[in-house]
């Protein structure tokens, strides 16, 4: 099967801090407080890592923030749709930062072979994904070599008992913090 990868460079405030929205899974059917949630936020960037649904969706979250955008399972294949993305983040004059944006990564407990080879391919401090609808914040290796794994949830239709959720990535100072937010209430989600 054919692997459709890009590379982009961007280039975001000179300010050293700012706030990337990452979404995923949302099937076509986002979530009703969405948008106006990423608006409130102003993300300097917004991910979404797959199972769009509704290529209208991305021009709806352009309006509020350069988007970058992964293919997952149910989006179609085609030029416009990457299978991944790696993404030079420029923050500020001097300092970078790579990320890695594709939908599938996990299986089980692990990260997919085709992940690690993409990684490997590509060097990533962070590594975004999708597709579990679960979300995720986790890390690989140490020090200097350490990926950060995040996956935002599902910004769609409910799935089981799994909440819906945004993932955020707020950079200050060097510094990386991941979190996520329920849609529903609004409020910091953690896992029970």
């Amino acid at each position: 099967m054919h692997h459709r990868h890009e590379t982009k460079r961007i280039i975001l405030s000179g300010d050293p801090g700012c706030v990337i929205g990452v979404v995923s899974d949302t099937h076509g059917k986002p979530h009703p407080n969405l948008i106006t949630f990423l608006e409130e936020e102003k993300p300097a960037l917004i991910l979404h890592a797959g199972d769009v649904g509704d290529i209208g969706l991305i021009r709806k979250l352009e309006e509020v923030s350069t988007t970058v955008f992964v293919r997952g399972n149910v989006d179609p294949a085609g030029a416009a749709w990457p299978d991944s993305v790696r993404i030079r983040l420029i923050l500020g004059k001097w300092a970078e930062l790579d990320l890695l944006l594709l939908h599938f990564a996990i299986s089980g407990l692990k990260l997919r072979k085709d992940a690690l080879t993409l990684l490997r391919e590509n060097p990533a401090r962070i590594l975004v994904f999708g597709h579990s609808h679960i979300p995720f914040i986790g890390s690989q290796g140490e020090a200097e070599g350490k990926i950060y794994l995040f996956n935002p949830g599902s910004a769609g239709p409910r799935r089981f008992r799994l909440p819906t959720t945004i993932g955020f990535i707020r950079i200050s100072s060097g510094k990386l913090k991941f979190d996520h937010v329920d849609l529903n209430t609004r409020e910091a989600w953690t896992p029970r």
